[in-house]
């Protein structure tokens, strides 16, 4: 295990993500063939294209990040706190903000991201909407020419694997059979869409995200087998 990482060095993140539209109809025709195209494997043979578009979100090319919620330990003498705050907005302003944060805060080759399942999903996805909204990649995500043991992420699910890499956990199992106090959620990823565009609740989306932040730094710290936060080592603050 990572012990002997500092932990106010990691920056813990989570990201919700979208349908890019609204509905399939909304998309070009080239979007539309290109999308019936890429899911063809993953649908079912009664399903279509259209009804399987609420599902586009798990992809970056289809999809889009509607929040970026981040936590980092603060220590003052032996009191910690865990600072947790939510880019939000139109997606090129988050990204824009995100990697502004990168570049003016976590940019020393101390620092590191870490996501659960993040080197399947956040991370890349992260890096491949700043690329199709035409901004730069931060030094962080930028991994082209780095060697594995270069690249500055951790990916909570990764350590759990110890080397089973078909194994797949989710965050919220990690934290049950770890004994992590685990939060009230009203919704789950699969209910991230609707919300989104249905109750255009996006308040309700971010309290879940942070929430997912919070719960990696959690199990991340019983991987080190160090004690967990309690409510009031945890503090929600504006942008860093």
């Amino acid at each position: 295990m990572p012990d002997k990482i500092h932990l106010e060095n990691i920056l813990f993140l989570d990201i919700e993500t979208v349908p890019e539209k609204r509905s399939f109809d909304q998309l070009d025709e080239t979007t539309q063939e290109l999308w019936a195209h890429k899911t063809q494997y993953q649908r079912k043979d009664e399903i279509t294209a259209e009804e399987f578009y609420e599902r586009a979100g798990i992809w970056a090319e289809f999809g889009k990040i509607i929040c970026i919620s981040v936590g980092y330990m603060t220590f003052q003498g032996d009191a910690r706190n865990f600072r947790v705050t939510t880019f939000h907005g139109e997606e090129i302003k988050l990204l824009q903000d995100f990697k502004n944060l990168l570049d003016e805060h976590f940019n020393h080759s101390k620092h590191i991201l870490c996501a659960h399942n993040g080197k399947e999903f956040d991370f890349p996805y992260i890096a491949r909407r700043m690329i199709i909204n035409g901004i730069s990649l931060p030094h962080k995500l930028d991994l082209f020419g780095k060697k594995p043991w270069e690249v500055p992420h951790i990916d909570t699910m990764e350590l759990w694997k110890f080397g089973d890499y078909k194994h797949y956990t989710s965050l919220k199992l990690m934290a049950h059979i770890l004994g992590i106090p685990s939060p009230k959620e009203d919704i789950d990823g699969s209910m991230v869409r609707n919300v989104y565009y249905e109750e255009n609740n996006l308040k309700r989306i971010i309290k879940y995200c942070e929430l997912d932040v919070v719960t990696t730094a959690q199990v991340y710290l019983r991987l080190r087998n160090q004690e967990v936060l309690q409510s009031d080592e945890i503090k929600k603050v504006g942008n860093p």
